[in-house]
């Protein structure tokens, strides 16, 4: 049964990111001062929500593995594949920022990058979780979890300086579309295939994040299992 509603649930992102490409290529006008680059936005805004979202994810994970690693181990690990799981689709979603915003911005401005504000913070944020990730695949020990938990938190400071960078300081990425200056916004019908796209890659990310945390569980129990195992044979021998 709940493969079956795993398998449901996928075809139902499918279709939403058939139908969100659908909206963003075919139904959503050109702008007027960028012309088809634009169209770029559909992609790159949803991908900046949704892995800002994942990080809040991966950091309420690790804000609960340390409030319950001792106290409650068993809720501990839960809550620590959450983190490692939020960090990891979050990673995916943040790469795909990096990679379609050079691309707008090489039509845009005519060059791939620049140290500006928001472009910097995001490639620290990236940067951070990174790090987290060889942490936590490289490094060995109990105090792993609670090393890379720490680090967690501290990355996850950089999401609000990255969302208030280019209303915080002047740069030279585009002032915010939403809860921007008065004036600023989307046309309906340009908002609301950004909405389906949002719709599509957050459902996306869901799935992802699902399977991600369910294969993480699966190895703390084998290591679990092992780790027992260890300590039978030691204490038999």
């Amino acid at each position: 049964m709940k493969k079956f509603a795993i398998g449901i649930y996928a075809i139902l992102v499918a279709a939403l990111m058939i139908w969100g490409f659908y909206q963003a290529m075919y139904v959503a006008p050109n702008d007027a001062m960028q012309g088809e680059i634009f169209r770029i936005i559909y992609y790159h805004v949803p991908s900046a929500i949704v892995a800002f979202v994942f990080f809040f994810v991966s950091l309420f994970g690790s804000i609960g593995y340390l409030a319950w690693r001792r106290s409650n181990p068993a809720v501990a690990q839960k809550a620590d594949a959450w983190a490692l799981a939020g960090a990891e689709v979050g990673i995916v979603f943040c790469t795909v920022v990096l990679i379609t915003g050079p691309i707008w911005g090489r039509r845009a401005w005519g060059i791939w990058w620049t140290w500006d504000a928001r472009l910097t913070t995001t490639l620290v944020l990236w940067l951070i979780y990174v790090s987290y990730l060889l942490l936590r695949r490289f490094a060995a020990g109990p105090q792993m979890q609670t090393l890379a938990a720490v680090l967690n938190i501290f990355g996850a400071i950089d999401v609000p300086i990255v969302y208030m960078a280019n209303r915080w300081w002047r740069t030279q990425h585009p002032s915010p579309v939403f809860f921007g200056a008065p004036g600023t916004g989307m046309a309906k019908s340009m908002l609301i295939p950004f909405d389906w796209n949002l719709l599509a890659w957050f459902a996306w990310g869901v799935l992802i994040l699902g399977l991600r945390y369910a294969v993480e569980r699966k190895h703390q129990k084998v290591a679990q299992a092992e780790a027992e195992r260890a300590l039978g044979d030691h204490v038999q021998a």
